[in-house]
């Protein structure tokens, strides 16, 4: 505040002190000391205390605002909408023959035919919003503290702590190196969508599971066995997602060599056909299996493979289910199956 501007709120009581002065009666002392008093108020509250109170509304002001700014962001992308132009009536109805143009929230179809990309997304989305409302509360509310300082007179202070952030930090710089790959790693993890809470990871060093937590710092996988595999994000080189967008069910069986190999195609097609007439699995299937024809000779055996496109995560009960069809139908047509494999 400028000493123009504090000379113009102080004069009114610079006047009343002024005025109650000459008064020498008991009464006109009284006014003269509160005049004084409440000018010394005024000017002590205009100093610092003021500045004080405008900073904090000012912070908790913007803090606000950030923080519903994110929620809305982050909320709309999390239940797929954007803005789009489009035509409507003067009643603000869309329609396609309509003059006016206006704009309004649409939804994503993409996540309308794909209910797992809709909560891929929603939860990625969240995680977004939740890091960036962390970082803008710890951004805010350190200006607020070293303009609060200032305010008070503790420049000085305020200067040594700089002085001895900057010390310390290119300090700890040489020391959290990793760390600091491992935050960068996990915020692009969530951006990029690499993947998510529920999807079965690959990765590296045997980290073989379903993600159960994604953070910052680490990801935590469960692997098959039960296994808490606890992986820091920058030291992921490569992560295999066996369970985004779809997956793929492949399951091997085995005749002895001299089978028809005709009538073992009949026999796999038919198992085909009970898998995909099924209610539950038939609405994983994102194309009808294939069966091939023979794919390998070993250990005196033909090898079949009936392979399918299925929703993520479900290639297993598939692939599970193509195997045990395939044996039904091949001992029904008198082949013996000598082995079985799968990949899924």
């Amino acid at each position: 505040m400028t000493d123009v501007a504090l000379l113009t709120l102080t004069d009114p009581l610079r006047r009343l002190a002024a005025a109650s002065t000459p008064d020498p009666s008991p009464s006109g002392g009284i006014v003269g000391q509160t005049g004084e008093k409440l000018f010394d108020f005024w000017e002590w509250f205009t100093g610092w205390p003021l500045q004080v109170i405008i900073v904090l509304v000012v912070g908790v002001v913007a803090l606000a605002v950030v923080r519903r700014v994110i929620a809305h962001v982050t909320d709309r992308i999390a239940k797929g909408y954007h803005r789009a132009y489009v035509e409507a009536t003067e009643e603000d109805e869309p329609t396609t023959t309509g003059r006016k143009a206006r704009k309004v929230l649409v939804e994503d179809t993409l996540g309308l035919a794909t209910p797992e990309v809709k909560q891929r997304r929603a939860r990625r989305a969240r995680t977004v919003g939740s890091v960036l409302t962390s970082a803008a509360t710890i951004i805010i509310i350190t200006a607020m503290a070293l303009f609060v300082l200032g305010a008070v007179g503790a420049g000085n202070v305020v200067a040594g702590l700089l002085g001895t952030a900057g010390v310390v930090g290119v300090a700890v710089g040489f020391g959290a190196q990793s760390l600091v790959r491992d935050f960068l790693s996990g915020l692009f993890i969530l951006l990029e969508d690499q993947y998510g809470v529920g999807d079965v990871v690959d990765l590296g060093a045997g980290a073989i599971g379903t993600v159960e937590k994604v953070d910052l710092r680490l990801t935590h996988v469960r692997s098959f066995d039960g296994t808490l595999w606890h992986v820091r994000n920058g030291e992921i080189l490569r992560a295999g997602n066996r369970t985004q967008q779809w997956a793929r069910a492949v399951a091997e069986v085995r005749v002895p060599v001299g089978s028809d190999v005709d009538v073992v195609r009949a026999a796999l097609g038919r198992a085909v056909d009970v898998v995909q007439s099924d209610e539950v699995l038939g609405a994983d299937l994102l194309e009808t299996p294939a069966v091939r024809g023979v794919d390998a000779i070993t250990e005196g055996a033909y090898a079949f493979t009936m392979h399918a496109k299925v929703r993520p995560g479900r290639d297993g009960d598939v692939m599970r289910a193509l195997l045990v069809a395939a044996y039904a139908q091949l001992r029904a047509a008198g082949i013996i199956v000598t082995g079985a494999a799968s990949s899924a």
